[in-house]
């Protein structure tokens, strides 16, 4: 199955490795680290909206970071 994260952009629900909300998660100087990092690498894909969560992927050894204008519970409700 596929997960629907907005802007005609869907991720395999299989290589999801977690689903963040940016509001708080990003006061961890890890994270922030994480996400610097990984734009650093040219790993984030971005949304054209305000982000509002990130989602994490891990697909053929490929880390992706998508930026979504949907909120985390919106995400994982779609999952269930």
């Amino acid at each position: 199955m596929y997960l629907s994260i907005g802007q005609d952009m869907a991720v395999r629900e299989s290589s999801i490795v977690g689903i963040f909300d940016l509001d708080n998660t990003s006061t961890s100087m890890r994270t922030r680290e994480f996400l610097s990092h990984a734009e650093q690498e040219g790993l984030v894909v971005p949304c054209d909206d305000l982000p509002k969560s990130f989602v994490v992927t891990s697909e053929y050894g490929f880390l992706r970071v998508y930026l979504t204008a949907y909120n985390a519970s919106t995400l994982e409700k779609r999952i269930k």
